[in-house]
């Protein structure tokens, strides 16, 4: 599994949007996508720590590598 990269919760919300989820709804400091079936919370935090990246992604059932190639574009 590759090393995720520090970004912060507006970079991967953008970065699952290009990968065809939808913003649901935000409340307070947690804002759900969904894609299908799959759904997903993420935090918009300055800086996700690679944990919570790495829970966020198992979550919506992305692949680390796909993430990371959607992320640098």
């Amino acid at each position: 599994m590759p090393r995720l990269p520090r970004i912060s919760g507006s970079e991967c919300i953008s970065v699952r949007e290009r990968l065809g989820f939808v913003r649901l709804r935000q409340r307070g400091s947690q804002v759900v996508l969904r894609r299908g079936t799959r759904g997903c919370v993420v935090p918009p935090q300055r800086g996700l720590k690679a944990g919570t990246s790495a829970g966020v992604l198992r979550q919506a059932g992305i692949d680390p590598e796909e993430f990371i190639t959607v992320w640098k574009g």
